[in-house]
């Protein structure tokens, strides 16, 4: 059954259960509404990197962090399309395109993004894309181009975020979720553990995203890296068995 009304009591019930029978209950889930044999292949490409005006402590692509990411401006379409076509032929469905921007802005490069969702969509691909804050407005303008996807995670709890990022509010992210959703695009979006979080700021990442109107189509659930010249560099990340745990109670809260 597909809820969006979760109580942190409910989830905690799920997440704190022995790990085999959570991860049991989470394989049956999944049968219940998938494939398990089937899995989707997509393949992301940063079209435009680094030089981020943002300041989020896990990102190597904040300009105000020395980090090894060099600037790279947005990239030619040629290159983009050649980019797509090899991920095609390699198996991908989806392609997914990145750009280092804290919000879209109407300009000629967005313009210019607008065509290489036209030309990866005529390829026979999922477009999904990840610009950063958009308004509705440019949500719909995607969406006419061709784009299937937008990707905005919400990165922790709304209660641990601060902790995390100043240069955007949790809600500035919930109302891009919003746009996307308007513009009746499919919406990804989750977060990375590993930040220095609780199990309490988990579970909360969890209920904001299963507890939205709709819940997301894609829920991508990450382990943080630790990036030389940020402010997580020396964060301890989380155990692949506390990621396991995270994946699969989101699984059975969106099935």
């Amino acid at each position: 059954m597909i809820r969006t009304n979760w109580t942190r009591k409910e989830v905690e019930e799920i997440f704190n259960q022995p790990f085999l029978d959570l991860v049991y209950q989470a394989a049956t889930v999944h049968r219940q509404f998938h494939d398990p044999n089937e899995v989707q292949i997509s393949t992301l490409l940063s079209i435009k990197t680094g030089g981020c005006p943002e300041d989020c402590s896990y990102c190597s692509q904040a300009a105000r962090y020395h980090t090894n990411v060099k600037v790279q401006k947005l990239l030619p379409y040629e290159e983009v399309i050649q980019a797509a076509n090899r991920a095609k032929d390699n198996g991908s469905s989806r392609f997914c395109m990145g750009a280092a921007w804290r919000e879209v802005r109407d300009n000629k490069d967005f313009d210019r993004v607008l065509d290489m969702v036209k030309g990866v969509n005529s390829l026979g691909m999922e477009v999904c894309c990840t610009l950063g804050m958009l308004t509705e407005q440019q949500a719909e303008r995607l969406k006419e181009a061709g784009l299937y996807a937008y990707n905005h995670n919400i990165d922790t709890s709304e209660e641990y975020y601060d902790d995390v990022i100043s240069t955007r509010t949790y809600d500035d992210r919930l109302e891009t979720l919003g746009n996307v959703r308007k513009a009746k695009l499919s919406v990804c979006s989750g977060g990375i553990i590993g930040m220095g979080e609780s199990t309490d700021d988990r579970i909360g990442m969890l209920l904001t995203l299963a507890n939205l109107p709709e819940h997301p189509e894609s829920v991508p659930v990450n382990n943080l890296v630790p990036v030389e010249g940020t402010p997580f560099e020396n964060q301890k990340t989380a155990s692949v068995w506390d990621l396991v745990r995270v994946i699969a109670t989101a699984r059975i809260m969106m099935p």
